[in-house]
Formats: structure tokens, sequence, C-alpha cells
């Protein structure tokens, strides 16, 4: 059942849905929280982490590749979004977010400026990957509304929580945030989700 903040604050607040669909490829080992999607006026894709500024894709493609311009396209403004997608779903690697209701009190993509009005129902996503073992959130309102959903306790960043949920044993691992405003060079921030990572490769 997923979990409501009835204080939605004042009514010329709008109220934002999720834009995207969960991405649940078949066999996913690991679902990938962040906590929102930004306003559509910064997306560079209609898919996850769309803002091209952030650095999720970088990250990836530094870990998987050796090159954090893997996935960014030739005109530089935007990512190889078939490609990425393909690349995902083989890895197993399942994507969506920790809120899928919210108000932006500031107008702004920044997490301490979104009241959460219905949060996501984790459980209800991890019953349909039933090969899923791993939970990554990037951010720190991620990893705390995560770790509420399953009462856990929250993971440093870079460590994680293990429990059982449903009689399946899984971790929580918690990530520093892609975000450009997180102050991390994005090569300490690859070597943080290579914790994670490693799992899925050969």
């Amino acid at each position: 059942m997923q979990r409501t903040n009835a204080n939605v604050g004042s009514e010329d607040q709008a109220i934002e849905s999720h834009p995207f669909e969960p991405f649940l490829p078949e066999g996913a080992r690991v679902l990938m929280l962040g906590t929102f999607p930004p306003a559509a006026k910064r997306w560079s894709m209609k898919f996850y982490y769309p803002n091209f500024t952030n650095d999720m894709w970088r990250i990836v493609g530094l870990s998987f590749f050796g090159d954090k311009q893997h996935f960014v396209a030739d005109d530089g403004r935007h990512y190889r979004l078939e490609e990425l997608k393909a690349f995902l779903a083989e890895k197993g690697i399942a994507l969506f977010d920790t809120c899928t209701r919210i108000i932006r009190t500031k107008n702004t993509a920044s997490d301490k400026d979104l009241q959460v009005v219905e949060q996501t129902d984790i459980a209800a996503m991890l019953r349909a990957l039933p090969q899923c073992e791993f939970i990554v959130t990037a951010g720190q309102l991620a990893t705390t509304l995560c770790s509420q959903h399953f009462s856990i306790a929250e993971p440093k960043v870079g460590e994680c929580s293990s429990f059982l949920f449903e009689g399946r044993a899984m971790r929580l691992y918690r990530m520093p945030s892609s975000s450009r405003a997180y102050p991390m060079p994005i090569e300490k921030k690859t070597a943080y989700y290579e914790t994670i990572f490693k799992y899925l490769k050969p």
C-alpha cells in the first residue's frame, strides 16, 4: 500500500505525478531509486535522470566502459537513449523513484524543495522483480524514504543495510547523488557505484 502525506501544502501549489513508467526489465537484479524527476523544462530526454547535467549516465559509462561520454550523443546535449535502455535491460538494472506524487515548494529540482505527497510502493515493485537482490538509492531523501519503507537502518554512503523481504535476502546500498550540486568528483562517485556495479560485471 502506498503511503500518502495528507499535509499537501497550499491550494496554489501544483501536485505533480511521476511522468515515467517504471523501467522493470525481466530478470533485473538491481533496482535503482532516486527521488523524483526534475521539471520537464530541464529534460534532455524522456527517461530517468533526464537533466543532461546530471552525471548518472556518465557514471555508468565510466564504470562499465571506462568512458564517461559513452552514452552521450554526438550533439553533446543528449544521451543515446535506446542504446542506454538496451544496456540497462541487458545488465538487469531496473529504475524508478521513491516518490510518485510531489509538490515543488520552490520550483526547483532539489530534494530539499520537494514536499512528498505520495510515496512509491517499493514492496509491490520488488514483487514484480522476483530476481532483484539489491536496491540502490541515490541521495539522502531517497535513502531515508526507502529505509523507512522497510523499517531498516539507513546505510552510510557507499555502505549497505541487509534485510529480508518476504523471505528474500536483500541489500539496500546508499550511493552519492549524481547531481553536480553534490560536491564530489565524478571519478569518486563512480568508485562508490562500483560497490554495486561489480555484481553485474562478468
